[in-house]
Protein backbone atom coordinates (compact mmCIF):
# COMPACT_ATOMS: atom_id res chain seq x y z
CA UNK A 1 0.00 0.00 0.00
CA UNK A 2 1.25 3.29 -0.69
CA UNK A 3 1.85 5.87 1.93
CA UNK A 4 -0.30 8.95 1.75
CA UNK A 5 1.29 12.17 2.11
CA UNK A 6 -1.22 14.86 3.18
CA UNK A 7 -1.69 17.65 0.79
CA UNK A 8 0.07 20.37 3.14
CA UNK A 9 3.53 18.27 2.74
CA UNK A 10 3.01 17.17 -0.64
CA UNK A 11 2.13 20.67 -1.88
CA UNK A 12 4.45 22.60 0.05
CA UNK A 13 6.47 25.49 -1.53
CA UNK A 14 9.58 24.80 -2.92
CA UNK A 15 10.17 28.37 -4.26
CA UNK A 16 9.30 31.22 -3.75
CA UNK A 17 7.19 31.30 -7.38
CA UNK A 18 5.05 28.55 -5.58
CA UNK A 19 3.96 30.90 -1.92
CA UNK A 20 0.85 31.70 -2.45
CA UNK A 21 -0.65 35.43 -1.07
CA UNK A 22 2.91 36.86 -0.07
CA UNK A 23 4.31 38.09 -3.14
CA UNK A 24 5.44 41.30 -1.31
CA UNK A 25 8.05 39.61 1.29
CA UNK A 26 8.90 36.87 -1.58
CA UNK A 27 10.10 39.64 -4.17
CA UNK A 28 11.93 41.54 -1.31
CA UNK A 29 13.52 38.33 -0.06
CA UNK A 30 15.28 37.45 -4.05
CA UNK A 31 16.34 41.21 -4.36
CA UNK A 32 18.19 41.23 -1.34
CA UNK A 33 19.87 37.48 -2.31
CA UNK A 34 20.34 39.56 -5.88
CA UNK A 35 21.96 42.54 -4.56
CA UNK A 36 23.79 40.32 -1.87
CA UNK A 37 22.59 42.48 1.07
CA UNK A 38 21.56 40.24 3.53
CA UNK A 39 21.02 41.05 6.81
CA UNK A 40 22.45 38.36 9.65
CA UNK A 41 18.88 37.99 11.50
CA UNK A 42 15.25 37.87 9.87
CA UNK A 43 11.90 37.77 12.07
CA UNK A 44 8.87 36.43 10.11
CA UNK A 45 5.90 36.85 12.27
CA UNK A 46 2.41 36.61 11.59
CA UNK A 47 -0.96 33.75 11.95
CA UNK A 48 -0.05 30.48 11.38
CA UNK A 49 -0.10 28.49 8.29
CA UNK A 50 0.52 31.30 6.37
CA UNK A 51 4.13 30.47 5.35
CA UNK A 52 6.71 31.77 7.71
CA UNK A 53 8.66 28.68 8.11
CA UNK A 54 8.02 27.45 4.60
CA UNK A 55 9.60 31.11 3.18
CA UNK A 56 12.08 30.60 5.76
CA UNK A 57 13.49 27.30 4.43
CA UNK A 58 13.63 28.34 0.83
CA UNK A 59 15.51 31.45 1.77
CA UNK A 60 18.06 29.40 3.28
CA UNK A 61 18.05 26.73 -0.13
CA UNK A 62 18.20 30.09 -2.39
CA UNK A 63 20.94 31.95 -0.35
CA UNK A 64 23.02 28.69 -0.40
CA UNK A 65 22.33 27.62 -4.04
CA UNK A 66 25.54 27.62 -6.24
CA UNK A 67 23.95 28.06 -9.63
CA UNK A 68 20.84 30.27 -9.17
CA UNK A 69 18.29 31.04 -12.00
CA UNK A 70 17.65 34.01 -13.80
CA UNK A 71 14.77 34.42 -11.98
CA UNK A 72 16.55 33.83 -8.25
CA UNK A 73 15.41 30.59 -8.13
CA UNK A 74 17.47 27.28 -6.37
CA UNK A 75 18.49 25.04 -8.97
CA UNK A 76 17.53 22.48 -7.91
CA UNK A 77 20.61 20.46 -9.73
CA UNK A 78 23.22 21.58 -7.26
CA UNK A 79 24.79 19.62 -4.39
CA UNK A 80 23.62 22.39 -1.80
CA UNK A 81 19.70 21.74 -3.28
CA UNK A 82 20.25 18.25 -3.66
CA UNK A 83 20.97 17.70 0.41
CA UNK A 84 18.12 20.21 1.03
CA UNK A 85 15.80 18.43 -0.67
CA UNK A 86 16.36 15.06 0.52
CA UNK A 87 16.65 16.51 3.93
CA UNK A 88 20.26 15.92 5.00
CA UNK A 89 21.59 19.75 4.48
CA UNK A 90 23.82 20.36 7.47
CA UNK A 91 23.87 23.96 6.49
CA UNK A 92 19.84 24.59 7.92
CA UNK A 93 19.29 24.08 11.60
CA UNK A 94 16.06 24.41 12.89
CA UNK A 95 15.35 24.89 16.49
CA UNK A 96 11.45 24.83 17.83
CA UNK A 97 11.94 26.78 20.74
CA UNK A 98 8.36 25.65 22.51
CA UNK A 99 10.28 22.46 23.65
CA UNK A 100 13.98 23.74 23.52
CA UNK A 101 13.21 27.04 25.71
CA UNK A 102 15.81 27.28 28.43
CA UNK A 103 19.43 28.92 28.62
CA UNK A 104 21.04 25.71 28.16
CA UNK A 105 19.74 24.91 24.98
CA UNK A 106 20.67 28.43 23.59
CA UNK A 107 23.96 28.06 24.91
CA UNK A 108 24.44 24.74 22.84
CA UNK A 109 22.95 26.72 19.84
CA UNK A 110 25.78 29.24 20.27
CA UNK A 111 28.63 26.97 20.84
CA UNK A 112 27.01 25.25 17.21
CA UNK A 113 26.72 28.67 15.73
CA UNK A 114 30.96 29.11 15.73
CA UNK A 115 30.97 26.13 13.16
CA UNK A 116 31.46 27.03 9.30
CA UNK A 117 29.08 25.28 6.74
CA UNK A 118 31.11 22.60 4.52
CA UNK A 119 28.74 22.97 1.76
CA UNK A 120 27.93 26.68 0.37
CA UNK A 121 28.28 29.67 2.00
CA UNK A 122 25.83 29.77 4.84
CA UNK A 123 24.33 28.30 7.79
CA UNK A 124 20.87 29.51 8.50
CA UNK A 125 19.43 28.77 11.69
CA UNK A 126 15.43 29.00 11.81
CA UNK A 127 13.74 29.13 14.96
CA UNK A 128 10.34 28.77 15.57
CA UNK A 129 7.99 29.98 17.67
CA UNK A 130 10.67 32.29 19.01
CA UNK A 131 8.24 34.23 21.68
CA UNK A 132 8.40 30.61 24.05
CA UNK A 133 11.82 31.45 24.74
CA UNK A 134 12.31 32.26 28.08
CA UNK A 135 13.74 36.03 29.54
CA UNK A 136 16.71 34.54 30.51
CA UNK A 137 17.42 32.46 26.92
CA UNK A 138 17.03 35.73 25.32
CA UNK A 139 19.35 37.48 27.16
CA UNK A 140 21.90 34.70 26.16
CA UNK A 141 21.08 35.46 22.73
CA UNK A 142 21.22 38.50 22.46
CA UNK A 143 24.99 38.93 21.96
CA UNK A 144 25.33 36.30 19.67
CA UNK A 145 22.21 37.40 17.89
CA UNK A 146 23.65 41.15 17.24
CA UNK A 147 27.06 40.05 16.07
CA UNK A 148 27.01 36.19 14.68
CA UNK A 149 29.78 34.95 12.52
CA UNK A 150 29.82 36.01 8.80
CA UNK A 151 28.31 32.51 7.99
CA UNK A 152 25.33 32.59 10.06
CA UNK A 153 22.21 33.83 9.51
CA UNK A 154 19.09 33.80 11.91
CA UNK A 155 15.46 33.68 10.95
CA UNK A 156 13.35 33.74 13.69
CA UNK A 157 9.45 32.75 13.40
CA UNK A 158 6.62 33.83 15.47
CA UNK A 159 2.49 33.96 15.91
CA UNK A 160 3.15 36.61 18.47
CA UNK A 161 5.45 39.40 17.94
CA UNK A 162 3.78 41.39 20.93
CA UNK A 163 5.42 38.98 23.51
CA UNK A 164 9.12 39.33 22.18
CA UNK A 165 11.49 41.14 24.19
CA UNK A 166 12.07 45.12 22.20
CA UNK A 167 15.76 43.97 22.40
CA UNK A 168 15.16 41.36 20.22
CA UNK A 169 12.96 43.40 17.71
CA UNK A 170 15.79 45.57 17.15
CA UNK A 171 18.63 43.24 16.02
CA UNK A 172 16.24 41.74 13.15
CA UNK A 173 14.48 43.22 9.74
CA UNK A 174 10.84 42.16 10.35
CA UNK A 175 8.68 40.89 7.91
CA UNK A 176 4.68 41.03 8.81
CA UNK A 177 3.00 37.82 7.28
CA UNK A 178 -0.80 38.20 6.16
CA UNK A 179 -3.62 35.95 6.60
CA UNK A 180 -4.32 34.03 3.37
CA UNK A 181 -6.83 35.88 0.99
CA UNK A 182 -10.33 33.85 0.56
CA UNK A 183 -9.84 33.99 -3.72
CA UNK A 184 -6.12 32.88 -3.09
CA UNK A 185 -7.08 30.01 -0.76
CA UNK A 186 -9.65 28.66 -3.50
CA UNK A 187 -7.22 29.21 -6.44
CA UNK A 188 -4.97 27.04 -4.70
CA UNK A 189 -7.12 24.49 -3.81
CA UNK A 190 -8.49 23.98 -7.19
CA UNK A 191 -4.66 23.41 -8.53
CA UNK A 192 -4.29 20.99 -5.81
CA UNK A 193 -7.78 19.30 -6.42
CA UNK A 194 -7.00 19.10 -10.44
CA UNK A 195 -3.65 17.67 -10.20
CA UNK A 196 -5.19 15.26 -7.62
CA UNK A 197 -8.33 14.30 -10.00
CA UNK A 198 -10.90 15.92 -7.75
CA UNK A 199 -14.29 17.40 -8.85
CA UNK A 200 -15.37 20.18 -7.40
CA UNK A 201 -17.94 23.05 -6.79
CA UNK A 202 -16.44 26.52 -6.45
CA UNK A 203 -18.71 27.19 -3.38
CA UNK A 204 -17.79 23.87 -1.63
CA UNK A 205 -13.81 24.74 -1.93
CA UNK A 206 -15.20 28.46 -0.99
CA UNK A 207 -16.71 27.27 2.23
CA UNK A 208 -13.32 25.24 2.92
CA UNK A 209 -11.69 28.70 2.60
CA UNK A 210 -13.51 30.45 4.83
CA UNK A 211 -13.89 28.09 7.55
CA UNK A 212 -9.97 27.70 7.49
CA UNK A 213 -9.41 31.56 8.57
CA UNK A 214 -7.02 32.99 6.41
CA UNK A 215 -4.69 29.74 7.03
CA UNK A 216 -3.57 27.60 4.11
CA UNK A 217 -2.49 24.99 5.94
CA UNK A 218 -5.90 24.49 7.75
CA UNK A 219 -7.72 24.81 4.12
CA UNK A 220 -5.47 22.16 2.97
CA UNK A 221 -6.03 19.48 6.00
CA UNK A 222 -9.50 20.39 5.68
CA UNK A 223 -9.11 19.61 1.46
CA UNK A 224 -7.93 16.29 2.32
CA UNK A 225 -11.14 15.23 4.77
CA UNK A 226 -13.32 16.49 2.26
CA UNK A 227 -12.14 14.57 0.17
CA UNK A 228 -11.99 11.37 2.12
CA UNK A 229 -16.08 11.81 3.04
CA UNK A 230 -17.02 12.79 -0.72
CA UNK A 231 -14.36 10.02 -2.56
CA UNK A 232 -12.99 12.94 -4.48
CA UNK A 233 -16.27 14.99 -5.35
CA UNK A 234 -16.42 18.13 -3.49
CA UNK A 235 -19.84 19.91 -3.58
CA UNK A 236 -21.14 22.18 -1.26
CA UNK A 237 -23.50 20.08 0.33
CA UNK A 238 -20.60 17.41 1.35
CA UNK A 239 -18.70 20.45 2.41
CA UNK A 240 -21.05 21.93 4.64
CA UNK A 241 -21.96 18.60 6.29
CA UNK A 242 -18.65 17.53 6.81
CA UNK A 243 -17.66 20.32 8.61
CA UNK A 244 -20.62 21.07 10.38
CA UNK A 245 -20.85 24.67 8.49
CA UNK A 246 -24.33 26.46 8.88
CA UNK A 247 -26.17 26.70 5.26
CA UNK A 248 -26.14 29.72 3.76
CA UNK A 249 -29.77 29.05 3.32
CA UNK A 250 -30.97 29.29 6.80
CA UNK A 251 -29.88 32.90 6.58
CA UNK A 252 -31.72 33.81 3.70
CA UNK A 253 -34.57 32.20 4.56
CA UNK A 254 -34.59 33.63 8.04
CA UNK A 255 -34.16 37.46 6.15
CA UNK A 256 -37.32 36.88 4.13
CA UNK A 257 -39.73 35.83 7.41
CA UNK A 258 -37.80 39.03 9.38
CA UNK A 259 -38.89 41.21 5.93
CA UNK A 260 -42.20 39.43 6.20
CA UNK A 261 -43.06 39.82 9.97
CA UNK A 262 -43.13 36.03 10.51
CA UNK A 263 -42.26 35.46 13.79
CA UNK A 264 -43.76 32.35 14.07
CA UNK A 265 -41.77 30.76 11.12
CA UNK A 266 -38.31 32.83 12.31
CA UNK A 267 -38.75 30.13 16.22
CA UNK A 268 -39.21 27.33 14.14
CA UNK A 269 -36.03 27.83 12.02
CA UNK A 270 -34.07 28.25 15.14
CA UNK A 271 -35.33 25.31 16.48
CA UNK A 272 -34.34 23.47 13.27
CA UNK A 273 -31.18 24.58 13.44
CA UNK A 274 -30.73 24.07 17.17
CA UNK A 275 -31.65 20.62 16.22
CA UNK A 276 -29.17 20.18 13.98
CA UNK A 277 -26.84 20.22 16.80
CA UNK A 278 -25.39 24.28 15.86
CA UNK A 279 -24.51 26.87 18.98
CA UNK A 280 -26.71 29.23 19.09
CA UNK A 281 -23.81 31.82 19.56
CA UNK A 282 -22.24 30.58 16.17
CA UNK A 283 -25.75 31.34 14.56
CA UNK A 284 -26.32 34.59 15.72
CA UNK A 285 -22.76 35.83 15.03
CA UNK A 286 -23.35 33.95 11.48
CA UNK A 287 -26.27 35.94 11.18
CA UNK A 288 -24.40 39.15 11.93
CA UNK A 289 -22.05 38.33 9.16
CA UNK A 290 -25.21 37.61 6.96
CA UNK A 291 -26.87 41.23 7.48
CA UNK A 292 -23.05 42.77 7.20
CA UNK A 293 -22.88 41.06 3.48
CA UNK A 294 -26.12 42.66 2.57
CA UNK A 295 -25.01 45.40 3.59
CA UNK A 296 -22.41 45.49 1.39
CA UNK A 297 -24.16 44.23 -1.64
CA UNK A 298 -26.12 47.21 -1.89
CA UNK A 299 -23.52 49.45 -3.40
CA UNK A 300 -21.08 48.20 -6.18
CA UNK A 301 -18.00 49.44 -4.93
CA UNK A 302 -17.97 47.31 -1.83
CA UNK A 303 -19.03 44.44 -3.96
CA UNK A 304 -14.92 43.33 -3.60
CA UNK A 305 -15.58 42.91 0.29
CA UNK A 306 -17.78 39.27 -0.14
CA UNK A 307 -15.88 36.25 0.20
CA UNK A 308 -18.58 33.65 -1.17
CA UNK A 309 -18.87 31.74 -4.01
CA UNK A 310 -20.05 33.21 -7.60
CA UNK A 311 -23.82 31.32 -6.64
CA UNK A 312 -24.17 32.46 -3.82
CA UNK A 313 -22.81 35.93 -4.17
CA UNK A 314 -25.76 36.38 -6.89
CA UNK A 315 -28.43 35.14 -3.92
CA UNK A 316 -26.77 37.93 -1.52
CA UNK A 317 -27.54 40.09 -4.81
CA UNK A 318 -31.05 39.87 -5.23
CA UNK A 319 -31.77 39.77 -1.31
CA UNK A 320 -30.27 42.86 -0.76
CA UNK A 321 -32.51 44.65 -3.41
CA UNK A 322 -35.45 43.60 -1.23
CA UNK A 323 -33.63 44.74 2.28
CA UNK A 324 -33.68 48.70 3.07
CA UNK A 325 -30.71 50.40 4.62
CA UNK A 326 -33.17 51.11 7.82
CA UNK A 327 -33.48 47.33 8.43
CA UNK A 328 -30.28 46.21 7.56
CA UNK A 329 -28.84 48.78 10.65
CA UNK A 330 -31.25 48.01 12.71
CA UNK A 331 -30.82 43.86 12.20
CA UNK A 332 -27.09 44.73 12.47
CA UNK A 333 -27.54 46.39 16.07
CA UNK A 334 -29.85 43.76 17.04
CA UNK A 335 -27.35 40.91 16.00
CA UNK A 336 -24.76 42.48 17.46
CA UNK A 337 -25.95 43.43 20.81
CA UNK A 338 -26.95 39.78 21.04
CA UNK A 339 -23.67 38.49 20.36
CA UNK A 340 -22.40 41.01 23.24
CA UNK A 341 -25.09 39.95 26.02
CA UNK A 342 -24.68 36.50 25.17
CA UNK A 343 -21.85 35.22 27.45
CA UNK A 344 -23.52 37.25 30.28
CA UNK A 345 -26.88 36.00 29.84
CA UNK A 346 -28.25 32.88 31.84
CA UNK A 347 -30.67 32.13 29.47
CA UNK A 348 -29.31 31.77 26.22
CA UNK A 349 -31.73 30.72 24.00
CA UNK A 350 -34.00 32.57 25.39
CA UNK A 351 -31.98 35.73 25.10
CA UNK A 352 -31.39 34.70 20.66
CA UNK A 353 -35.38 34.32 19.96
CA UNK A 354 -35.48 38.09 21.79
CA UNK A 355 -33.21 39.25 18.91
CA UNK A 356 -35.26 36.72 16.36
CA UNK A 357 -38.35 38.20 18.03
CA UNK A 358 -36.80 42.02 17.56
CA UNK A 359 -35.87 41.28 13.98
CA UNK A 360 -39.20 40.39 13.15
CA UNK A 361 -40.89 43.66 14.48
CA UNK A 362 -38.30 46.14 12.50
CA UNK A 363 -40.09 45.69 9.30
CA UNK A 364 -43.54 45.55 10.84
CA UNK A 365 -43.28 48.56 13.30
CA UNK A 366 -42.03 50.50 9.89
CA UNK A 367 -45.23 49.54 8.18
CA UNK A 368 -47.22 50.57 11.15
CA UNK A 369 -45.76 53.78 11.19
CA UNK A 370 -45.83 54.06 7.12
CA UNK A 371 -49.84 53.30 7.69
CA UNK A 372 -50.14 55.83 10.76
CA UNK A 373 -48.61 58.76 8.68
CA UNK A 374 -51.06 57.65 5.64
CA UNK A 375 -53.36 57.92 7.79
CA UNK A 376 -52.87 60.76 9.03
CA UNK A 377 -51.67 62.57 5.59
CA UNK A 378 -55.54 60.94 4.70
CA UNK A 379 -56.66 63.30 7.53
CA UNK A 380 -55.54 66.32 6.70
CA UNK A 381 -56.64 65.99 3.17
CA UNK A 382 -60.43 65.55 4.64
CA UNK A 383 -59.56 68.69 6.50
CA UNK A 384 -58.82 70.97 4.15
CA UNK A 385 -61.63 69.86 2.03
CA UNK A 386 -64.35 69.86 3.96
CA UNK A 387 -63.32 73.65 5.26
CA UNK A 388 -62.38 74.76 1.68
CA UNK A 389 -66.40 73.28 0.55
CA UNK A 390 -68.07 73.38 3.38
CA UNK A 391 -71.88 73.99 1.43
CA UNK A 392 -71.06 70.27 -0.91
CA UNK A 393 -70.55 68.95 2.39
CA UNK A 394 -73.56 69.82 4.16
CA UNK A 395 -75.91 69.10 0.95
CA UNK A 396 -74.12 65.55 0.31
CA UNK A 397 -76.11 64.30 3.32
CA UNK A 398 -73.10 62.85 5.37
CA UNK A 399 -73.82 64.60 8.66
CA UNK A 400 -70.39 62.42 9.67
CA UNK A 401 -67.71 64.62 8.29
CA UNK A 402 -69.18 67.67 10.84
CA UNK A 403 -68.45 64.98 13.71
CA UNK A 404 -65.25 63.93 12.11
CA UNK A 405 -64.48 68.05 11.68
CA UNK A 406 -65.69 68.26 15.34
CA UNK A 407 -63.23 65.92 16.72
CA UNK A 408 -60.23 67.24 14.90
CA UNK A 409 -60.87 70.82 16.38
CA UNK A 410 -60.85 69.43 19.64
CA UNK A 411 -58.36 67.92 19.51
CA UNK A 412 -56.33 71.07 18.25
CA UNK A 413 -58.14 72.75 21.53
CA UNK A 414 -55.96 69.93 23.66
CA UNK A 415 -52.67 72.53 23.64
CA UNK A 416 -54.99 75.44 24.89
CA UNK A 417 -56.16 73.14 27.54
CA UNK A 418 -52.27 71.93 28.16
CA UNK A 419 -51.26 75.44 28.42
CA UNK A 420 -54.25 76.20 30.93
CA UNK A 421 -52.50 73.29 33.49
CA UNK A 422 -49.12 74.75 32.69
CA UNK A 423 -50.44 78.04 33.90
CA UNK A 424 -51.84 76.38 37.07
CA UNK A 425 -48.74 74.58 37.70
CA UNK A 426 -46.44 77.84 37.47
CA UNK A 427 -49.21 79.10 40.30
CA UNK A 428 -48.39 76.17 42.32
CA UNK A 429 -44.60 76.94 41.57
CA UNK A 430 -44.84 80.53 42.86
CA UNK A 431 -46.87 79.45 46.18
CA UNK A 432 -43.55 78.14 48.02
CA UNK A 433 -43.36 79.60 51.18
CA UNK A 434 -40.49 80.70 53.57
CA UNK A 435 -41.62 77.41 56.04
CA UNK A 436 -41.93 74.70 53.56
CA UNK A 437 -38.14 75.76 52.40
CA UNK A 438 -36.90 75.47 56.19
CA UNK A 439 -38.76 72.56 57.01
CA UNK A 440 -37.64 70.68 53.59
CA UNK A 441 -33.79 72.13 54.77
CA UNK A 442 -33.83 70.43 57.79
CA UNK A 443 -35.13 67.21 56.47
CA UNK A 444 -32.12 67.30 53.99
CA UNK A 445 -29.89 68.27 56.87
CA UNK A 446 -30.84 66.13 59.25
CA UNK A 447 -29.87 62.59 58.34
CA UNK A 448 -26.10 64.38 57.72
CA UNK A 449 -25.48 64.19 61.44
CA UNK A 450 -24.18 60.71 61.25
CA UNK A 451 -24.04 59.78 57.68
CA UNK A 452 -21.99 62.96 56.41
CA UNK A 453 -20.82 65.16 59.87
CA UNK A 454 -18.76 67.39 57.92
CA UNK A 455 -21.61 68.47 55.39
CA UNK A 456 -23.57 68.87 58.30
CA UNK A 457 -20.78 70.89 60.09
CA UNK A 458 -20.75 73.13 56.79
CA UNK A 459 -25.22 73.67 56.49
CA UNK A 460 -26.24 72.23 59.60
CA UNK A 461 -26.68 75.20 61.44
CA UNK A 462 -27.65 77.51 58.75
CA UNK A 463 -30.78 79.72 58.65
CA UNK A 464 -32.71 79.58 54.49
CA UNK A 465 -34.17 83.04 53.47
CA UNK A 466 -36.20 82.55 50.45
CA UNK A 467 -35.53 85.89 49.07
CA UNK A 468 -37.75 86.67 45.02
CA UNK A 469 -37.29 84.79 42.14
CA UNK A 470 -37.26 81.84 43.99
CA UNK A 471 -33.48 81.96 45.14
CA UNK A 472 -32.29 80.82 48.64
CA UNK A 473 -29.87 82.80 50.45
CA UNK A 474 -27.50 82.02 53.43
CA UNK A 475 -24.89 83.16 54.69
CA UNK A 476 -21.33 81.43 55.99
CA UNK A 477 -18.58 83.61 57.92
CA UNK A 478 -15.55 82.47 55.41
CA UNK A 479 -14.88 82.22 51.53
CA UNK A 480 -13.69 78.81 52.27
CA UNK A 481 -17.03 77.39 53.32
CA UNK A 482 -18.65 78.75 50.21
CA UNK A 483 -16.67 76.98 48.22
CA UNK A 484 -16.34 73.80 50.50
CA UNK A 485 -20.54 74.00 49.65
CA UNK A 486 -20.66 74.90 45.95
CA UNK A 487 -18.51 72.25 45.02
CA UNK A 488 -19.58 69.34 47.43
CA UNK A 489 -23.31 69.97 49.26
CA UNK A 490 -25.12 72.35 46.40
CA UNK A 491 -25.85 69.88 43.60
CA UNK A 492 -27.55 66.84 45.73
CA UNK A 493 -29.32 69.88 48.71
CA UNK A 494 -30.56 71.68 45.21
CA UNK A 495 -31.99 68.38 43.61
CA UNK A 496 -34.03 67.44 46.50
CA UNK A 497 -35.50 70.89 47.79
CA UNK A 498 -36.60 71.26 43.72
CA UNK A 499 -38.08 67.65 44.43
CA UNK A 500 -39.84 68.29 47.21
CA UNK A 501 -41.25 71.86 46.97
CA UNK A 502 -42.04 70.64 43.04
CA UNK A 503 -40.07 73.66 42.02
CA UNK A 504 -36.99 73.78 39.55
CA UNK A 505 -36.27 77.37 39.69
CA UNK A 506 -35.12 76.83 43.05
CA UNK A 507 -31.29 78.22 43.14
CA UNK A 508 -29.03 78.64 46.12
CA UNK A 509 -27.02 82.26 46.57
CA UNK A 510 -24.09 81.97 49.20
CA UNK A 511 -22.90 85.38 51.00
CA UNK A 512 -20.04 85.63 52.76
CA UNK A 513 -20.11 87.94 56.35
CA UNK A 514 -16.87 87.39 57.61
CA UNK A 515 -17.32 88.23 61.31
CA UNK A 516 -15.21 91.42 62.51
CA UNK A 517 -12.19 90.63 65.10
CA UNK A 518 -13.41 93.25 67.44
CA UNK A 519 -17.05 91.10 68.25
CA UNK A 520 -14.96 87.79 68.33
CA UNK A 521 -15.53 86.82 71.84
CA UNK A 522 -11.91 86.48 74.01
CA UNK A 523 -11.03 83.68 74.67
CA UNK A 524 -8.31 82.48 77.47
CA UNK A 525 -8.28 79.16 77.81
CA UNK A 526 -7.98 75.81 75.72
CA UNK A 527 -11.55 74.86 76.64
CA UNK A 528 -13.25 78.37 75.99
CA UNK A 529 -11.53 78.47 72.38
CA UNK A 530 -12.78 74.52 72.52
CA UNK A 531 -16.11 75.29 73.54
CA UNK A 532 -16.45 78.40 70.75
CA UNK A 533 -15.22 76.12 68.29
CA UNK A 534 -17.92 73.58 68.74
CA UNK A 535 -20.86 75.64 68.33
CA UNK A 536 -19.68 76.88 65.25
CA UNK A 537 -18.41 73.24 63.63
CA UNK A 538 -20.08 70.08 65.48
CA UNK A 539 -17.20 67.99 63.93
CA UNK A 540 -14.96 69.40 66.69
CA UNK A 541 -16.38 67.85 69.60
CA UNK A 542 -16.89 64.30 66.90
CA UNK A 543 -13.01 64.43 66.61
CA UNK A 544 -12.14 65.41 70.42
CA UNK A 545 -14.54 61.95 71.06
CA UNK A 546 -13.17 59.72 68.47
CA UNK A 547 -9.44 60.41 69.17
CA UNK A 548 -9.79 60.80 73.16
CA UNK A 549 -7.87 63.90 72.40
CA UNK A 550 -7.75 66.46 75.65
CA UNK A 551 -6.59 69.90 76.04
CA UNK A 552 -2.93 70.77 76.03
CA UNK A 553 -1.30 72.31 79.47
Amino acid sequence: MENFIVSARKYRPASFDTVVGQSSITVTLKNAILSKQLAHAYLFCGPRGVGKTTCARIFAKTINCSNLSPENEACNECESCHSFNQGRSYNIHELDAASNNSVDDIRNLIDQVRIPPQIGHYSVYIIDEVHMLSSQAFNAFLKTLEEPPSHAIFVLATTEKHKILPTILSRCQIFDFHRMKVEDTVKHLANIAEKENVSYELDGLNVIARKADGAMRDALSLFDQIVSFSGKNITYKNVIENLNVLDYDYYFRLTDYFLQSNISLSLLTFNEILDKGFDPHHFITGLAGHFRDLLVCKDEKTLELMEVGATIRENYKTQAQMCGIDFLYYALNIANTCDLNYRDSQNKRLLVELALLQLSYVNRKKHETSVQETSQTSEQKTVETVKQNPVETKTSGMPSIQNFINNIQKKNDEPNLNAEKKNDFSQLISSVSQDEVRRKWQEFVQPLKNEKPVWFSLIGTRIPNLKDNFIIEISVNAAMQKEKIENDICKELLNFLRKELKNDKLDLNILVVEIPVENLPKMVSNPEKYKYLSTKNPFFHKLKQQFDLDFCS
